[in-house]
């Protein structure tokens, strides 16, 4: 006799296509084209391949690239829209950005549509799918995309294109609790909690505190206001004796960015990497005693779990569900002096610092390995196709 988890499964067998609606994931996916890839994109790369990998037909819709024509990859189909650059100023936002998005929506075909993005793109596909019967899963990516006022968008446009999403998609994944009262409370939407899944760097040696090292601190990220990186280079004006290490770039050119790079050689203990392969990030979250974490802003952090992977604890301004303090992961602090003395303390305390190690390890390996994560997410999927299908 099959369980409830098995009769849900063999119910949706018949339907079992998924399309990721990524449309800056090409790089993620490929590996070799010139687009940003960030922590979205990467996660929901790891997402569709396991999924390809369990049997799934996985499409994924993507901006296009000339020098990138591969029609698939690592078992995923390729979608593309246009090009960003294509068409007019102010024209292109309908044609051809929007036309292209139905029309990869439609060669795409799936049974489910995914999309990890808090902008006007949620819109956008709900308007598509609505009218032909397709579920779509919006995974809530940060927390303003659950505050009504919308913070983090700039035009009407934008927020009302989102808002129009939000309120009628099929279903919507959170990454806390917080999100998860904050959607309930601004947009009446009931929303469930999933840890997302990481592969992680599981094999690079842990940076526990050594005699004799100096204590090094990292931080993974895009240079942009919202992340504050420049919080990083004033810790380091304070904090002579520790080391720094930035690693990332900008997405597009800015004041704020010239500003941030322009410091680059005038720090004795900062190390700017810049933008590397993610393979090779391993090292950098071994070597380091801490990840810090500055932004005005977060959801879940793919680069906390990352930093968990190996055993390196979290110093941030940005506390998921108040999970790093409860859990022993790290130190929360809300302004620089908050920074500045939780490095410290964690600088001083070696026998702390080896406690925090073995239970970031620890929570990671028992919350967001990628097989057991991404079993609830294939779950939650059969959960929509039962339900799109007027249950079993």
């Amino acid at each position: 006799m099959m369980d409830g988890t098995e009769e849900k499964k063999g119910a949706a067998r018949s339907g079992r296509s998924i399309c990721f609606v990524a449309h800056n994931a090409l790089a993620a996916l490929t590996g070799r084209n010139r687009q940003h890839a960030g922590g979205i994109e990467r996660q929901q790369t790891t997402m569709a391949t396991w999924l390809a990998s369990r049997g799934w037909d996985v499409s994924m819709i993507v901006w296009d690239d000339p020098e990138d024509t591969a029609t698939a990859a690592q078992g995923v189909r390729i979608v593309r829209l246009c090009s960003l650059d294509d068409g007019l100023p102010v024209l292109r936002f309908f044609h051809p950005r929007w036309t292209s998005l139905n029309a990869a929506l439609a060669e795409a075909d799936a049974d489910i549509y995914y999309y990890n993005c808090g902008d006007l793109g949620l819109g956008q596909i709900v308007a598509w799918a609505r009218g032909r019967n397709k579920p779509v899963v919006f995974s809530v990516p940060s927390d303003p995309d659950c505050d009504p006022e919308l913070p983090a968008l700039g035009s009407l446009r934008e927020k009302m294109l989102y808002r129009y999403g939000v309120k009628r998609c099929d279903h919507i994944i959170v990454q806390s609790e917080k999100q998860r009262a904050m959607l309930r409370s601004g947009f009446a939407r009931q929303s469930v909690p999933l840890r997302m899944p990481c592969v992680g760097f599981s094999d690079a040696v842990s940076g526990e505190q050594q005699d004799g090292e100096r204590f090094n601190v990292l931080w993974v990220g895009r240079i942009s206001a919202e992340k504050r990186p420049d919080w990083v280079q004033e810790l380091a004006r304070q904090l002579p004796d520790i080391d720094f290490t930035i690693i990332g770039g900008p997405n597009r050119d800015s004041d704020y960015s010239r500003r941030v790079l322009s410091d680059e050689e005038a720090l004795p203990n900062v190390a700017f990497v810049g933008r590397i392969a993610h393979e090779d990030m391993g090292p950098y979250y071994a070597r380091a005693n801490a990840l810090i974490c500055t932004s005005v802003y977060e959801g879940f952090p793919n680069v906390f779990l990352e930093a968990w992977s190996t055993g390196t604890p979290v110093i941030t301004t940005c506390d998921p569900d108040g999970l790093v303090q409860s859990e022993g992961l790290g130190y929360a602090a809300d302004d620089l002096a908050g920074l500045a003395e939780a490095i410290g303390r964690l600088h001083k305390d070696p026998d702390q610092h080896a406690r925090m190690c073995t239970a970031s390890r620890r929570y990671f390996d028992h919350n967001h390995r990628l097989d057991p994560a991404m079993e609830a997410f294939e779950n939650c999927f059969y959960d929509v196709l039962n339900n799109n299908n007027g249950g079993s």
